[in-house]
């Protein structure tokens, strides 16, 4: 017999599940006549490090320019903190727990999505459009997400942004009547490893022909809070606001190429990133600043420009806003379908989970757009350490699945200068949180964004606050059995 908690958690489907119909079911006079071009740019491990997003230091020209002619959001997420999974979502509309892809896809890490989705490539393309990828993929298998064509050629690990533009220009410029879906990924400014083993950022003269480097003195960098101040973080977040400009240099490439082939005003462009940025305190982690992340659109059917947004909007959306403004159908999640029990779960989910964003473009505070849902399980094979995050309105709730394990560090995080000296200055601060309370978490977090946005007041076990914790528990049981996640079953033998 169920519990009366997840029989309250049932009852809540009805009405929880609305929330996953997307937006594009609008009338039809609302389409456009004629398909119209996409280009999707996701950077790798980039957050709020851009002048558009407030950083008075780093140079980032080109992409401050598109959020001067689009949509800017300051509370979008992403929905889990790892490369793989989070662009799995990006790509299906799906939680990773839903689509399979629960981590890291490359060599002995091996997770993989589930054969049967169907991803935004596969459903453009079956659509008539022609679909590109250049640059990182970092998804499995190669035929779930399928593209027309991929131009790498001389991109040197999708870090030369010269030359991944010029090969974007290329493609762009060849004759072909089709619409096209662009998907365009730097691996900037995700950590490189030098020959010594060690992960950094730091571009060499000359190593990238084109690129012209942009240099920034450690002293000159913002630490932000969650970072510990020490000469080791400076000089690594100078080489990670390196790559970030290094990055910037194609988007300007890219976005002359749109306008020079004539598809500036008819090509929606869709900017984030992944995941947050690659230092322990961000990356693997559903706090802030591993999940609240950029996101620009810039959408020919726009009235306005330069809208701020404070609509929380997550990754599983990104693929039903594309699909939306294409006017391609897609499966979407069935609120009349009943929810199975956790043993009958369906191996092959085709549905998506997010809703367009499209409607709400011109809106700086859209209602009905408070509320957002993460989901992180893994990101290397060795880190499980599953989470579950529902933040609505001031308040965000993490469920910490497995608490009784410490949680475990990438492996470039952990060889990273900012870590290191951490330990071997036997430091007991981790920016504002303790190292303790870094790698040790409580089953439950609860906490107010608005009075603590650092995340450091844990409220779930403060009096007053039993009932709002006791409501989040029981929501996140019933979108976890909504949305077909695996790891509900905990709930109901714990």
């Amino acid at each position: 017999m169920l519990s009366p908690v997840v029989r309250t958690g049932l009852q809540l489907l009805g009405l929880l599940a609305l929330a996953f119909v997307p937006l594009n079911l609008l009338a039809a006079d609302s389409k456009p006549a004629a398909k119209q071009n996409v280009v999707l740019i996701v950077v790798d491990d980039q957050g709020f490090q851009a002048g558009c997003y407030g950083d008075k230091v780093v140079k980032t020209p080109n992409l401050d320019y598109l959020a001067s002619q689009a949509t800017r959001f300051t509370r979008a997420c992403c929905t889990t903190a790892s490369c793989s999974p989070s662009r799995s979502v990006i790509l299906t509309g799906m939680h990773n727990h839903a689509n399979g892809q629960y981590g890291l896809a490359h060599t002995v890490h091996h997770f993989r999505t589930h054969e049967k989705v169907r991803s935004l490539p596969l459903l453009l393309g079956a659509a008539g459009y022609r679909t590109c990828s250049i640059g990182k993929m970092h998804v499995e298998p190669e035929a779930v997400y399928h593209f027309e064509t991929y131009r790498n050629r001389g991109t040197q690990g999708h870090r030369n942004s010269v030359r991944m533009a010029k090969n974007a220009h290329e493609w762009l410029a060849e004759k072909d009547d089709r619409p096209f879906f662009l998907y365009y990924c730097s691996s900037d400014p995700h950590r490189a490893r030098d020959a010594s083993g060690f992960a950094n950022f730091n571009e060499k003269p000359g190593h990238y022909p084109g690129v012209v480097p942009v240099k920034y003195r450690p002293e000159d960098i913002p630490v932000p809070a969650w970072l510990p101040d020490r000469p080791e973080v400076r000089g690594e977040l100078a080489e990670y606001y390196q790559a970030i400009s290094r990055l910037d240099q194609g988007l300007g490439l890219l976005f002359d190429a749109l306008k020079e082939t004539g598809h500036w005003e008819d090509t929606l462009i869709v900017f984030l990133s992944d995941n947050g940025p690659p230092f322990p305190g961000a990356k693997t982690t559903l706090y802030q600043p591993g999940m609240q992340l950029p996101l620009i659109v810039r959408s020919p059917r726009q009235k306005s420009q330069g809208i701020v947004s404070n609509a929380r909007v997550s990754w599983v959306d990104i693929a039903p806003t594309i699909l939306d403004f294409c006017g391609v159908d897609y499966p979407l999640s069935d609120a009349s379908k009943p929810v199975p029990l956790v043993e009958d779960i369906p191996v092959h989910i085709t549905e998506m989970q997010g809703r367009s964003f499209l409607p709400i473009l011109d809106e700086a505070a859209p209602t009905g757009w408070d509320t957002l849902y993460g989901s992180h399980t893994f990101h290397e094979s060795t880190m499980y350490y599953p989470v579950r995050v529902k933040i609505q309105g001031k308040y965000k709730y993490i469920h910490n699945l497995a608490h009784q394990l410490p949680f475990p560090f990438a492996s470039d995080l952990f060889e990273s200068k900012s870590w290191q000296s951490t330990i071997q200055n036997h430091a007991r601060l981790y920016g504002k949180r303790t190292v303790d309370a870094y790698i040790h978490r409580p089953v439950e977090e609860l906490y107010d964004l608005e009075a603590d946005p650092d995340e450091l007041h844990n409220l779930a076990t403060v009096e007053g606050h039993q009932k709002r914790l006791q409501d989040f528990r029981t929501q996140m049981q019933a979108w976890q059995r909504a949305t077909y996640d695996p790891w509900s079953v905990k709930q109901i033998h714990e």
